[in-house]
């Protein structure tokens, strides 16, 4: 496990704090004004709130910015008694709302974190004030969502490769072992900017995933897809009239093999007609690395106007 004031050679220089609330020892960042609106970033497989880092920075002289590890995640604990599916995901973050009682939330999602978020949304719609997405799925009972993520899914890389090795008893084993191949699987999933790569940020990347134990994190939410075990929170007549009615803004990097823009793009659409979208042209699904200061100003930009 990450020790909790690892900075990885300051480049994430942000004071750690815990909650029990979820069950385990859950990590977050809480950066910038504590009365301001609340900035909360939600990340995906298999990263953690270092992928934030750089929007963090941009965010928090304005914005209280809250980014929490998901369980099995960074610098969050790995309880080996739980599962990871999607629910417990959604389950968590809405204990660890509450638990901090935040309101007047923007949401910012990526990969996984797109729909753990919206499951908050769909609890808890009056909490939440603006919708951001960033190669990150946004289901929110949309008619077609189950086909859309099927169709994904048989031209993903990433998605092909989880389904081969369930049926061939190999995905915990390869994602036992995540720590050392954390570049490959990483590539896998697609970023474009190879300057990034140095020991630093391998290390920041592979250091929660030490040993197959807190690889369980990464594993369960594999095999969660590859099993059907992972549950899409099914919003209400009310929440989803609410939610629509918020302002939203998807900003997609168009390289991403993992999350295709022609199948998610237009699951944001029918939620959110008329929200701007910004497609960046040689950007990969780790979008936060690939174009950091283009989002940031894009996001900026947004809670802005908004």
């Amino acid at each position: 496990m990450i020790r909790s004031d690892a900075t990885f050679n300051g480049t994430y220089p942000y004071a750690p704090h815990f909650t029990d609330a979820p069950g385990f020892p859950m990590h977050y960042v809480d950066e910038g004004p504590r009365q301001g609106q609340v900035v909360l970033c939600l990340h995906g497989e298999p990263t953690w709130g270092y992928l934030f880092r750089h929007l963090i920075a941009a965010l928090r002289g304005a914005y209280r910015v809250v980014v929490p590890d998901h369980m099995g995640f960074g610098k969050s604990a790995t309880p080996q008694e739980r599962s990871y599916w999607l629910q417990d995901h959604i389950d968590n973050l809405e204990r660890f709302v509450l638990a901090l009682d935040l309101r007047d939330i923007t949401l910012v999602l990526h990969d996984f974190g797109g729909p753990v978020g919206m499951g908050l949304a769909a609890r808890h719609p009056g909490r939440v004030r603006r919708i951001v997405s960033c190669n990150g799925p946004t289901p929110f009972g949309q008619a077609d969502a189950a086909e859309r993520l099927s169709a994904n899914a048989q031209v993903s890389p990433w998605f092909q490769w989880i389904l081969k090795a369930y049926a061939e008893n190999r995905l915990e084993t390869v994602l036992g072992e995540l720590g050392y191949n954390i570049l490959s699987t990483l590539k896998l999933n697609g970023f474009e900017n190879h300057a990034l790569i140095d020991d630093t940020w391998l290390r920041a990347y592979a250091a929660p995933f030490a040993t197959p134990a807190e690889c369980a994190g990464a594993i369960g939410w594999a095999k969660g897809f590859a099993s059907g075990a992972h549950q899409i929170e099914v919003p209400s007549v009310r929440a989803l009239d609410e939610i629509r009615s918020k302002p939203a803004l998807a900003v997609w990097g168009l390289a991403d093999r993992t999350l295709h823009a022609e199948h998610f793009l237009p699951m944001f659409t029918a939620l959110f007609p008329q929200a701007t979208i910004h497609r960046l042209d040689r950007v990969g699904h780790y979008c936060f690395e690939d174009a950091p200061e283009a989002i940031a100003a894009h996001i900026a930009a947004f809670l802005q106007q908004a």
